[in-house]
């Protein structure tokens, strides 16, 4: 369901209300919290970048502002209220032993340790973790946690970019890919008008049928039983957080040889990942019951689920207005806005592997050409403001659940960028506390796509191998384009 912006200011200059979709956050059904993790290619400096957040973060206003909570025991009133930052309270610097044994697990495990407990509530609710630990791929980490009632991911993401800096001009701030828009003509207008109003039709039809698909996954609708479905509860069992980087190179190789978009590549290559993984998952069960037969495909027949996408509604990523929020005090819209859409997927070993790409294309066509996110988001205000907080979550809580998985997918900086003089090598987001057992979030950099996975353990143990079947899918993508000559030359 859609979540709504902010809330309004009170009385009082120093607090505001918060907003429904804030209330909704701290449902304990619908808890839910945000990790940014950042790899540096140096070691951090604890001091020049708690410098670096007084100077920019902490004058976002939800930044430095904590949780309030007055009225009775029959009405509670919940605001955000300014409050004096002490950096020491929200910046975590543990000692570590730099030759420690196995430090990408190490930071894995650490990840998971700290989401055991939740945010104080007496202090603003976010804090960031520095690991002077070198990794795989970086010499340092940083590990953000905020509340997601502070912000939509894109929002907070987006913020977090507005306190970096190009490496090459450390005045510049990134540079972030504008969305194309597609061009119309109007050549001959007769015919322009009977596409335009068959496309008008298809929209009201797609429409209706997605809201009423939506409606019945709250009621009844659920997705069928995989090795990768959460159990009821599984919002509330600790999470384990690993990404893996490919080339968005070769992503952008197969967008444009088969004329697709950068998410229809990686919604494919998920898709086609899964099917890769599920098979294995399921050869192994048939294992346990002693019976192992030869066959070309373990995945039962008609294996389907969907994907809940989340949906930034945003019209700009607002890079500068965050920048100008923090440095010069101006006003920026804030909050959540973001939509989900239920996307499904067809689970299956393609003699093909590039049929996983025009399926996902063929999917993500058809929910462009309806206003899902759009109007749950009008249902959810509505649920919101007439029924509050509670059942507003227990609705979205369902529907979520009746799911299998989530997608969230970000855009970013398309040159190497510094965190208080910190040149990152990666930034990984993620999001837990909502009901599903598997999320994947993909975000660019540079020439590189980082493709983050929030797993619960006990479902999915082996979330390594989910990734490497991830990255060995887009190479099969990869390779068969090329085979297939889709494409005459290669940089």
């Amino acid at each position: 369901m859609m979540l709504m912006g902010d809330g309004k200011a009170s009385s009082s200059n120093h607090e505001v209300a918060l907003s429904p979709a804030a209330r909704l956050f701290h449902a304990p059904r619908f808890n839910c919290y945000i990790i940014a993790i950042i790899g540096s290619k140096t070691p951090i400096n604890p001091n020049v970048v708690k410098a670096g957040l007084e100077d920019t973060l902490l004058k976002h206003p939800r930044f430095s502002s904590k949780l309030v909570v007055d009225g009775n025991k029959y009405y509670k009133r919940k605001k955000w209220s300014q409050t004096k930052v002490n950096l020491e309270d929200h910046v975590i610097v543990p000692e570590l032993d730099p030759n420690i044994d196995f430090p990408d697990r190490f930071v894995e495990d650490y990840v998971s340790n700290v989401t055991r407990t939740p945010l104080d509530l007496s202090k603003p609710l976010w804090e960031l973790h520095l690991l002077n630990i070198k990794t795989s791929d970086a010499e340092a980490v940083g590990i953000f946690r905020i509340h997601h009632s502070m912000g939509d991911g894109a929002s907070l993401i987006s913020l977090l970019l507005a306190c970096t800096r190009k490496t090459s001009d450390p005045e510049a701030l990134p540079t972030i890919p504008a969305k194309n828009r597609a061009s119309s003509t109007n050549s001959n207008g007769f015919w322009w008008f009977l596409l335009a109003f068959w496309l008008f039709l298809r929209l009201i039809w797609n429409t209706v049928v997605d809201l009423l698909l939506f409606a019945a996954t709250i009621l009844f609708l659920k997705d069928m039983k995989t090795p990768i479905k959460g159990e009821p509860g599984v919002e509330l069992n600790i999470k384990k957080f690993v990404h893996r980087t490919v080339s968005l190179d070769d992503i952008k190789l197969v967008k444009n040889a088969m004329n697709m978009t950068v998410n229809d590549v990686v919604v494919g290559v998920t898709q086609a990942g899964i099917s890769r993984y599920l098979n294995r998952r399921y050869a192994g069960e048939e294992q346990k019951d002693g019976r192992v037969k030869k066959r070309k495909t373990n995945i039962p027949k008609g294996t389907h689920f969907r994907a809940t996408i989340l949906v930034n509604l945003r019209k700009t990523v607002g890079i500068q207005d965050l920048a100008d929020m923090m440095a010069k005090g101006s006003k920026t819209k804030w909050g959540n806005l973001i939509g989900y859409l239920l996307l499904p997927f067809n689970i299956a070993l393609q003699d093909d592997p590039l049929e996983y790409v025009r399926q996902a294309k063929a999917a993500i066509d058809r929910k462009k050409l309806s206003r899902e996110a759009i109007c749950t988001y009008s249902c959810a205000e509505l649920v919101l403001r007439t029924f509050g907080a509670k059942v507003a979550a227990a609705i979205t809580h369902r529907a979520i659940s009746n799911t299998t998985m989530a997608i969230s997918g970000l855009v970013g900086p398309q040159e190497e960028i510094s965190f208080y003089g910190q040149p990152l090598a990666y930034l990984a987001p993620y999001v837990y506390g909502h009901p599903h057992a598997l999320t994947f979030h993909f975000q660019s950099y540079m020439n590189k796509m980082t493709l983050a996975l929030s797993v619960d353990p006990s479902v999915i143990p082996d979330p390594h191998l989910l990734s490497d079947d991830l990255e060995e899918s887009l190479k099969l993508i990869r390779d068969a384009v090329v085979k297939k000559g889709l494409i005459k030359d290669i940089v």
